[in-house]
């Protein structure tokens, strides 16, 4: 047995355990040795692309999430635009930053009244909060792109 002292030590990080104590440690835990040694793994997770979650929104847009995990301060999605698709963008907290990039084809941008029709490469930014729109003006080609939202942190 190893007295109970020594385990809180040795889980808070402040223990020395001689060889005795970690050969006992492991063989309560049931581990080998340099399990307990071995340098902690990263948290490494796989998605299948049948895993992860996509929507349809407005009229001929997919959305992808990028990032499949719980995002606290935003999100990232990739859009995929039929052609001649749209929707209306989701309205956010003031504060919100969206940045829209545009991978191939053409997108129409509407912010808060303001047309910004992109090109291939182009990136806008605008604050979240505002009234906006997407729109792939081509009605023979696809458009795809990215969208982060970066939101506002509650009582700033």
């Amino acid at each position: 047995a190893v007295p109970r002292s020594t385990i809180a030590n040795l889980e808070s990080g402040t223990g020395n355990p001689s060889l005795a104590v970690l050969v006992k440690v492991a063989g309560a835990l049931g581990v080998p040795i340099d399990e307990l040694l071995a340098s902690a793994r990263a948290s490494v997770r796989r998605w299948r692309a049948g895993e992860v979650p996509t929507r349809e929104k407005g009229r001929g847009v997919g959305l992808r999430a990028l990032i499949p995990e719980p995002m606290p301060d935003g999100m990232m999605d990739l859009m995929d635009f039929a052609p001649g698709a749209a929707m209306g963008g989701t309205p956010h907290l003031p504060g919100t930053r969206e940045y829209f990039t545009l991978l191939e084809g053409r997108v129409v941008l509407n912010v808060a009244g303001d047309r910004h029709e992109l090109a291939t490469g182009d990136v806008l930014a605008f604050p979240g909060n505002l009234p906006h729109s997407y729109q792939n003006p081509d009605g023979l080609h696809p458009a795809r792109g990215i969208s982060l939202v970066v939101l506002a942190k509650a009582g700033v």
